[in-house]
């Protein structure tokens, strides 16, 4: 379970929210620049809050007063709005690229799973700059989930796809979620989206929460 207890001040505003998340889909939904990256970013280690506390199972990412836990210990995956994709590097090093501490090749059980299920093993030995937008997402996503993540953080991952390869990653998210059972925290400011995918909805705004709606079945 994840657990974010935080406040963190902001340009415009006090981000103040709590939080928690089992191995389910938990989407941040709202307007841009309520405070839903700076979340994630609390969370990967990239930033800190003001005071607080971000734990993951019975492992402590910040707490007030303590050193905060360095981000290549968190086994956190993160998958950045634009991808973040080593243009130099081809699509098989890309993916390998944080893995190889595992001891993973590309002939490793797992990367050959992530390759069928995204449906990228044609591109590995392709670069980035060849490659279509929805391509670059499975690879990217395919690269988050081969560190073995304990929790997988989505940055507004869709925006940029058209109507039809959105749905596809959508439902390859779904299924990646299945198989996987780990938390997911994905950032929306899309409300379809979010009603698909989540499984409960975070309403944000000027840094501040809602309480969280499931989403089953149910018209928000």
């Amino acid at each position: 379970m994840l657990t974010v207890q935080i406040r963190k001040q902001l340009n415009h505003f006090l981000l103040d929210v709590e939080f928690q998340i089992t191995d389910e889909i938990l989407v941040l939904f709202g307007p841009s620049g309520s405070g839903k990256t700076t979340i994630l970013n609390t969370i990967a280690g990239i930033t800190h809050p003001d005071d607080g506390v971000i734990s993951l199972s019975n492992q402590t990412f910040f707490e007030t007063g303590k050193r905060p836990l360095p981000i290549q210990q968190r086994k956190v995956g993160y998958l950045f709005q634009d991808y973040a994709l080593f243009p130099h590097m081809s699509v098989e090093k890309n993916i390998l690229y944080g893995a190889q501490k595992n001891g993973f090749t590309i002939q490793s059980p797992l990367i050959r799973q992530l390759l069928d299920v995204m449906r990228i093993e044609h591109l590995i030995g392709k670069y980035p700059s060849a490659i279509s937008g929805g391509e670059k997402q499975r690879v990217a996503l395919a690269r988050a989930l081969a560190t073995e993540p304990h929790i997988l953080l989505l940055d507004e991952p869709f925006s940029a796809l058209d109507q039809e390869t959105r749905g596809q990653c959508h439902d390859i998210l779904l299924q990646l979620h299945r198989q996987w059972k780990i938390p997911i925290l994905l950032v929306t400011h899309d409300l379809d989206e979010a009603q698909k995918l989540g499984d409960r909805i975070l309403f944000m705004e000027k840094g501040t929460a809602r309480t969280p709606v499931h989403c089953s079945n149910e018209i928000i």
